[in-house]
């Protein structure tokens, strides 16, 4: 069997077995669609656009949707106090009641995975369900080129500063590091990639570039919610073929010694330790890679 063959094969038993196929899923008169709305609304409420982020759907399907829970007294649509552009959504009372009983159903669905098996089995399923899960989660991961001064973009520079302090020995000064600015980072300078997990920013990677001299990869950054999932690694393949698209025949960065799974991801990604090539007062290690070996 095919890998695509495979992986449309178990979409096929989870579907069936969670009973995604029945219009009255957990036995509560209603499509799985509208229940899992309902539980992603949650106790606190949640902006409409949020909603529609983190589950990947669009406006007028997402609307359809929450038009069908209002009209069974389970969910109320507002503008949001703090912004009136903003819709807000919320459980009523009697939300609340049934996405408690949502969750005890679904609780039964699990066990009903479970139950059957040996212990012996249940780990291994479990341990299985993990695993798949946090593949599923890479593959939901997507990468782009992004205007540097997005809030997007800020927020992901910002966010590898704060690390960079907290974890170096002497603190990080940005003001104190050779420069990255957003002017520097949009073609033909440069670049920056941000990769989003459902619309999420978790992580980013910039470029430097030079003519055919050799590029610059800087501000290399994943947030803890994406590690684990092979994101660094992807990040620093997409930056090494921008590089290569606009004609740099190598690639040079300086890391920390403090950041040693970034050494072993540099070192495991075929980059080679070389004499150091700037100042920079943060770097123990300057790393160089050719081009040419990208993708053999």
């Amino acid at each position: 069997m095919s890998q695509i063959e495979q992986v449309r094969a178990f979409n096929r038993a989870v579907a069936e077995r969670i009973g995604a196929l029945n219009a009255d899923f957990l036995g509560r008169q209603r499509p799985m669609a509208e229940s899992r709305l309902l539980w992603e609304i949650g106790a606190d409420g949640e902006d409409v656009r949020q909603l529609r982020a983190r589950l990947g759907l669009d406006s007028g399907y997402t609307t359809r949707l929450l038009q069908s829970l209002q009209r069974q007294g389970l969910v109320r649509v507002q503008a949001s106090r703090s912004d009136g552009r903003v819709r807000r959504v919320e459980l009523t009372p009697q939300g609340d009641v049934e996405r408690s009983e949502l969750d005890k159903r679904s609780n039964a669905v699990a066990w009903g995975f479970l139950e059957p098996l040996t212990e012996r089995q249940r780990t291994q399923l479990v341990g299985a369900m993990d695993q798949v899960e946090r593949l599923l989660r890479a593959s939901m991961v997507h990468i782009s080129v992004e205007d540097p001064t997005t809030q997007a973009a800020r927020w992901c520079i910002q966010q590898y500063f704060d690390e960079l302090n907290s974890r170096f020995d002497t603190g990080f000064d940005p003001s104190s590091s050779i420069p990255a600015d957003a002017h520097e980072l949009v073609l033909p300078f440069g670049a920056l990639l941000v990769a989003r997990l459902r619309e999420r920013p978790v992580g980013c990677g910039a470029l430097k570039l030079h003519g055919a001299e050799p590029a610059e990869i800087k501000r290399m950054w994943v947030s803890p919610e994406a590690r684990g999932l092979g994101l660094g690694r992807r990040l620093l393949g997409a930056l090494e073929r921008q590089a290569q698209a606009a004609g740099a025949g190598c690639v040079r960065l300086e890391t920390n010694r403090a950041l040693t799974e970034a050494i072993q991801l540099y070192r495991s990604s075929g980059y080679t330790e070389v004499p150091a090539f700037n100042t920079e007062p943060y770097a123990h290690h300057w790393f160089e890679k050719r081009l040419h070996s990208v993708g053999r």
